[in-house]
C-alpha cells in the first residue's frame, strides 16, 4: 500500500506537469523581481524534489526494514526558498520537517553531501556525521544547524536565547560561535504554535524586543493548517502575532518560492540590520499524511486530501520554471526522475553501512569527548580587593553558606569573562537569599541577568548561551519550580551532545535552591525535598553541598566541569543550610567556615565522599541536610557508646561508587539517611549498590522522609528525618 502510495504520487507530478494542469499562482511576481536568476529557480527546484524523493525514498526503506522514521518534509519544501535567502553561518533551529531547508543550505558550503548524509540518518548508521546512527535528526556542524529529534516546540526557547546571546557577545567583547552580525533563525508548525514553549520563548522574545533590547531572530511558523488530526483554525496564527508588541509579523504564501525568497530577505533585513524579531508565517501544505502510518482517510475528507495534493509545491516551483520558459515540460519531468533514480541508488548504499551494536558504543557521545582548555584568568590582587572592596572587613571571618557562595560566583566571575548569570530577581536585588547579591553592581546588567518570571526562559535563554560559548550559570529560584521547564534540561540540553556525537554541547551549571527544613517558611513550593527528576537523565552531573565549605570547593569544580569537559550541572543548594552558623547547641559556630581565595590548578577535579570520624561500628551514609542532621546524631550516639563516621556523598549523580564502598567496608553496619522521599530516593540506588558490590554483609537500613508532600509549618517535620529518628534507627541497627 505504501509504495503504491508513493508511486501515485510520483505519477500525478508527472501527469499534471506534462499536462500543464498546474495549480494558479496566488501572487504575480517573476524571478527578477525578486532577485533570482533561472539557475536559482531551477536550483531550488531540484532542492524541493530531492526533499521529496528523500521521503518516499524513506518510505520504500521502511518497507524494507532499512529506516525507522518517517515524519517527512512533503508539502514544506517551500523552505528552501527561505534558506536561500539566510546565510549558512546563521544558526538554525529546525523542525522535522525542514529537509529541503537543510539540502539547501548544504549547497551554500563547500564539500557538503546532504543527501547521503540524511540517507545515512535515515538507516541509522553510525556513519551518520550528525548522530552517529543514533537518530534520525535533521543537523549539521558544519551547516550551523544544532540537531533536533521529533520536538513540539521545545527548541524555542533555546532559539531565542541563541538571538540574545548575539548582541550580547558583541558588547562584551567575546568571541562566540556565531558571527556577531549573524542572525538565529527558527522554524516550526502551526500546531506547534500552542506549546507553551512556544508561547514562552516568543513572549520573552517580544518583551525584550519591547524594551530595546537587540533580538536578532526570525520565528517562522510553517501554516500548514493541521496537527496530525486537529486542524488549525482559520486565522488563528495571524490572529495570535499579527499586531503582537515587540515583533514584526510578515505572511508569504510558502507554496510560491518567488513570495517565500521575497518575504524571508525582508525578515533578513529586519532582523540582521535592526537586530528586531520577525514572524515569519508561511502557508503550506501537509502531504502524505503526519507520517508513514497516519491513515489521513480516518479524519479528513478525499476531496480535501485530493484538493490538498493539487496545491502541491513542487507543482508551483513547476509552474513558475515554465512561464518563465526555464525549461520545457520533459526536462522537468526528466529531472524530477533522475533526482528520484540517484537517490534510490544512494539510500541502497547507505542502508548497508554497518549500525551501532554495542551499548557502548551507543551511550559514547552521553559524555561530550569534546574537551577544551582552561579559559579561566588570573585576576590581581587589584582587581580582586576592589571586587571584594565592601567585604574587606569580613573576608577573614567564618561564614555561613550563603556568603561563601556569594564569595565564590564573585571570584568566578572575575576569573571566567564567559560566565553569564540569569534568573529571576538574581540583579539588583541579588536573589531571594542574598547569593547573588552584588554581582550584577560589580560585573554589569550584562553578565547578571534578571530574567522574566518564566522557568522555560531561563533554561532557554542558558541554553542559547551556551550555544555561543558562553559558560551560562541560570538559577531556578526553588525546586519545585523547575519542573516547569524540565524539558529544557531533559529533552534538550542533556540530549544534545548524544543526538550530535558530542559535536554540539550544553555546557552550564544550573543552581537550584531546594530541599526542605526551612523554618517560618514552607509548604510543598519551597521545600520541595525531591530530586528524582535529574537522576535518571543521562550524563547530568548533580552537586549537593551541605556546608559552605565544601560549597566553594564544589562550585569552582563545577565550572571547571562546565568550561573543561562540557558537562551539564545541577548544583543543588539546600536552603535551610544557607545562614546555618551552629552545629550542636546555640554560637557554637561550628557550621561556619574561612573563606579559601582561589588557587589556579589543574589537578583532578574532586568528585568523592568525605568523612567526618572514623568510626568502624556504624557507617551513616547521606547528603545536604541529612549530613548537618546525622552530624548532630553523631554526639548523641557517641554518648551512647555507638561509634559512627558520617560520610556527606556530596555528588548525587554520579555517585562515587568506589569511595562509598570503601567507607561501608570499613564499617560493621550501614545507615542510609535520605532526606528525600521512600519511594524514588537516593537511597534506593544506595542499597542496591552496598547490597551488590560491598565485600563484608553488613545490615543495612533506611531513615527516610514520608511519601508525602511537604506540608505547611511545623507539620513539616513529622514527615521528614530528625535527629531523633537517626538516633534510634542507629541503635536498632547496633544492637
Amino acid at each position: 500500500m505504501m509504495s503504491d502510495r508513493n508511486q501515485l504520487v510520483k505519477e500525478n507530478f508527472i501527469n499534471f506537469v506534462r499536462a500543464q494542469t498546474l495549480p494558479e499562482s496566488t501572487c504575480a511576481l517573476s524571478p527578477s523581481d525578486v532577485g533570482l536568476s533561472a539557475a536559482d529557480i531551477i536550483d531550488l527546484f531540484e532542492t524541493q524534489a530531492m526533499s521529496r524523493h528523500l521521503d518516499l525514498q524513506s518510505r520504500v526503506m521502511q518497507k524494507k526494514g532499512q529506516s525507522f522514521y518517517t515524519i517527512g518534509s512533503s508539502g514544506h519544501e517551500g523552505n528552501a526558498a527561505y534558506a536561500k535567502a539566510f546565510r549558512p553561518t546563521d544558526m538554525a533551529f529546525l523542525h522535522y520537517r525542514s529537509g529541503a531547508f537543510v539540502i539547501q543550505r548544504g549547497k551554500q558550503v563547500p564539500g557538503q553531501t546532504p543527501l547521503y548524509d540524511m540517507l545515512l540518518s535515515f538507516a541509522a548508521s553510525k556513519d551518520d556525521p550528525i548522530s552517529g546512527g543514533r537518530h534520525k535528526v535533521l543537523g549539521s556542524k558544519a551547516l550551523s544547524i544544532p540537531p533536533q529529534t521529533s520536538t513540539i516546540a521545545s527548541h524555542l526557547p533555546k532559539a531565542m536565547g541563541a538571538a540574545y546571546s548575539i548582541p550580547l557577545a558583541k558588547r562584551l567583547a567575546h568571541k562566540g560561535e556565531i558571527p556577531d552580525d549573524g542572525i538565529i533563525i527558527c522554524n516550526f508548525g502551526d500546531a506547534s504554535s500552542n506549546h507553551s514553549t512556544t508561547q514562552g520563548a516568543i513572549n520573552s522574545t517580544a518583551w525584550a524586543s519591547y524594551q530595546s533590547i537587540p533580538m536578532p531572530i526570525v520565528f517562522i511558523c510553517e501554516d500548514n493548517g493541521i496537527g496530525i488530526s486537529t486542524a488549525t483554525p482559520a486565522g488563528w496564527i495571524a490572529a495570535n502575532y499579527k499586531d503582537r508588541a515587540g515583533l514584526t509579523y510578515i505572511y508569504c504564501d510558502g507554496l510560491n518560492i518567488l513570495d517565500t525568497y521575497k518575504a524571508a530577505k525582508e525578515a533578513e533585513r529586519i532582523a540582521r540590520e535592526l537586530r528586531k524579531p520577525v514572524f515569519l508565517h508561511v502557508r503550506t501544505v501537509r502531504l502524505l499524511g503526519h507520517a508513514g502510518s497516519d491513515a489521513e482517510f480516518v479524519y479528513r475528507e478525499l476531496d480535501d486530501i485530493t484538493a490538498t495534493e493539487f496545491q502541491d509545491p513542487l507543482l508551483h516551483t513547476a509552474r513558475i520554471i515554465l512561464e518563465h520558459n526555464l525549461l520545457t515540460a520533459e526536462e522537468l519531468i526528466a529531472m524530477y526522475e533522475n533526482i528520484a533514480q540517484r537517490i534510490a541508488v544512494i539510500a541502497d548504499s547507505a542502508a548497508s553501512k554497518e549500525k551501532l551494536t554495542s551499548a557502548d558504543a551507543i551511550m559514547a557521545s552521553i559524555i561530550p569527548e569534546l574537551t577544551k582548555a582552561r579559559s579561566s584568568i588570573v585576576v590581581s590582587d587589584e582587581t580582586r580587593a576592589e571586587i571584594f572592596k565592601h567585604e574587606k572587613h569580613n573576608l577573614s571571618k567564618k561564614q555561613h553558606l550563603a556568603k561563601l557562595m556569594n564569595w565564590t560566583l564573585m571570584d568566578l566571575m572575575a576569573e571566567y569573562p564567559n560566565i553569564i548569570m540569569c534568573g529571576e530577581d538574581i540583579g539588583k536585588k541579588g536573589g531571594v537569599y542574598n547569593v547573588t547579591a552584588k554581582l550584577c553592581e560589580r560585573f554589569s546588567k550584562n553578565r547578571v541577568i534578571n530574567t522574566l518570571l518564566d522557568e522555560q526562559t531561563i533554561l532557554g535563554t542558558a541554553i542559547g548561551l551556551a550555544h555561543n560559548g558562553f559558560l551560562p550559570i541560570p538559577e531556578i529560584q526553588f525546586l519545585a519550580y523547575v519542573h516547569n521547564a524540565e524539558d529544557q534540561i531533559r529533552g534538550e540540553a542533556a540530549t544534545l551532545p548524544f543526538f550530535s556525537n558530542g559535536q554540539f554541547t550544553n555546557p552550564m551549571v544550573i543552581r537550584i535552591a531546594g530541599l526542605a527544613y526551612q523554618k517560618g517558611f514552607g509548604g510543598h513550593f519551597h521545600n520541595d525535598n525531591s530530586f528524582a527528576v535529574f537522576r535518571d537523565i543521562p550524563g547530568l552531573i548533580i552537586a549537593c553541598p551541605s556546608n559552605g565549605a565544601d560549597a566553594v570547593e564544589m562550585m569552582r569544580a563545577s565550572v571547571r566541569l562546565a568550561q573543561e569537559q562540557q558537562r551539564m550541572v545541577i548544583f543543588l543548594e539546600p536552603i535551610a543550610l544557607y545562614m546555618a552558623k551552629d552545629l550542636h547547641q546555640e554560637g557554637d559556630g561550628l557550621w561556619t567556615f574561612k573563606y579559601q581565595p582561589p588557587v589556579l590548578t589543574d589537578s583532578a577535579i574532586d568528585l568523592g565522599v568525605k568523612a567526618a570520624g572514623e568510626g568502624k561500628q556504624l557507617c551513616i551514609l547521606t547528603y545536604g541536610n541529612g549530613y548537618y542532621l546525622s552530624r548532630k546524631a553523631q554526639v548523641l550516639l557517641a554518648e551512647q557508646g555507638i561509634d559512627a563516621r558520617v560520610v556527606d556523598l556530596r555528588w548525587l549523580a554520579p555517585l562515587d561508587e568506589k569511595g562509598i564502598l570503601a567507607q561501608v567496608n570499613a564499617c560493621e553496619q550501614v545507615l542510609i539517611v535520605d532526606e528525600c522521599r521512600q519511594t524514588g530516593s537516593i537511597s534506593e540506588a544506595l542499597v542496591t549498590l552496598i547490597h551488590e558490590q560491598a565485600t563484608n554483609r553488613c545490615k543495612i537500613k533506611r531513615v527516610t522522609a514520608s511519601d508525602s508532600f511537604i506540608p505547611l509549618g511545623a507539620a513539616a517535620y513529622e514527615v521528614l528525618p530528625s535527629v531523633e529518628n537517626i538516633v534510634m534507627a542507629a541503635k536498632e541497627i547496633c544492637q
